[in-house]
C-alpha cells in the first residue's frame, strides 16, 4: 500500500481537457452570436415611427367620434323632450 493518493487516469484527464476545449469553443460562438445580436437590435424599431403616427390619427379619429356621440346624444335628448312634451299636451286635450 503506497500512501501516495492515486492519480487519475489519463484517458480522464485527456477527456476533461477536451470537453473544457469544447466548452471554451461553444462560450466563444455564443459570445460572437450575442454581440452579432445586440449589434443587429441596437438601433429603435423602425415600424416605431409609422405606428407611433398611426396611433395618433386613431387617438384624433377616437376623440372626433366621441364628440360626435355627444352631439347625437344631445340631440337625442332633446327630441325625446320634445316628444315628452308633446305628449302632455295632448294628453292635456
Amino acid at each position: 500500500m503506497s500512501k501516495e493518493p492515486k492519480k487519475p487516469s489519463e484517458s480522464l484527464v485527456q477527456e476533461l481537457l477536451a470537453e473544457r476545449r469544447d466548452l471554451k469553443v461553444a462560450l466563444e460562438r455564443l459570445r460572437l452570436e450575442l454581440d452579432d445580436v445586440r449589434s443587429a437590435s441596437a438601433g429603435p424599431d423602425p415600424r416605431v415611427g409609422g405606428l407611433t403616427a398611426e396611433v395618433e390619427r386613431l387617438r384624433y379619429q377616437l376623440a372626433q367620434a366621441r364628440a360626435e356621440a355627444n352631439v347625437l346624444r344631445d340631440e337625442r335628448d332633446e327630441l325625446r323632450h320634445g316628444v315628452e312634451k308633446a305628449l302632455e299636451q295632448i294628453a292635456r286635450k
